[in-house]
């Protein structure tokens, strides 16, 4: 049941809290919610599974533009475990989920149990960034889910083996039916983070390395779609050079990001979580 509660500068935000153990704070991805998670979700019965939608994405109110940003959304993040009354809490974080959970080790490493981290490093790859770019903000040609899920089966470079039911899912999940057709459910403004000249609203840092390497004595996972855009085999072989107890595993035939239902994404979760419960 979607909850919520007023980030610091009181904008209203919506989270889901499900499950007794081990707090797994879910952060999803740039224009995406909670729902990201609800594919593995069956496969994390053990533990408390809390899920925010950012501001502006989802069930959450939309806020100044400005404030789109990892600095900020990091704060809203640490607000609800405050709000929750949870001290530590281990996060899973996709896409722009992660950069979050890089930033909060480096700001805030007393709040965070571990972090796993779906198709996402310190150095974002330019190809995968122009990709996000070219759609963020801009509303679908598509007029019915049917329509829109075909259309992104055959826009999904690099997906193989997928069902079409789950392209269904995907399109029903993340858009919204409007008398004029779909409608993306996040506030269109994210697309100005690309535009502003504030350095600090910079979708994806340069240089993420100092901030990554403050995971140092924390329990750390890693997952990469084999034919992702976005996190390249050399930077996925640096962050196993730099931790070689980070679990890593890489899911074949998914790019942008998996789904975490694939085998080999919920065995790294499972050993990630197991030596979670342990600290």
């Amino acid at each position: 049941m979607m909850q919520y509660f007023h980030a610091p500068d009181g904008t209203r935000l919506a989270y889901t809290d499900e499950g007794e153990g081990l707090p797994v704070l879910c952060l999803s991805g740039l224009t995406r919610n909670g729902t990201d998670f609800d594919y593995v979700a069956p496969h994390l019965g053990d533990v408390r599974m809390i899920r925010l939608d950012y501001r502006g994405r989802g069930g959450s109110d939309w806020a100044d533009p400005a404030t789109y940003t990892i600095q900020v959304e990091g704060g809203d993040a640490l607000a609800l475990l405050d709000h929750l009354g949870i001290g530590r809490a281990a996060i899973l974080g996709t896409s722009r989920g992660g950069l979050i959970a890089m930033l909060l080790a480096y700001v805030a490493k007393d709040r965070l149990i571990g972090a796993c981290l779906n198709d996402i490093g310190p150095v974002v790859d330019p190809k995968g960034l122009d990709v996000i770019q070219g759609y963020v903000g801009k509303q679908p040609s598509a007029k019915t889910y049917e329509e829109a899920a075909k259309t992104r089966a055959r826009l999904m470079v690099g997906f193989e083996n997928v069902p079409e039911d789950r392209w269904m899912e995907e399109v029903q999940r993340h858009y919204l039916q409007a008398d004029a057709g779909l409608r993306i459910n996040y506030d269109p403004d994210l697309a100005r983070i690309f535009d502003a000249a504030d350095p600090d609203a910079n979708p994806a840092p340069a240089d993420f390395w100092p901030v990554f390497d403050a995971f140092e004595g924390l329990p750390i996972a890693a997952i990469r779609g084999a034919n992702s855009d976005l996190l390249s085999r050399e930077t996925f072989a640096e962050m196993q050079r730099r931790r070689p107890d980070m679990i890593a595993a890489e899911v074949p035939g998914r790019a942008h990001v998996p789904f975490l239902d694939e085998p080999e994404a919920v065995a790294a979760i499972r050993k990630w979580i197991d030596l979670c419960q342990t600290r």
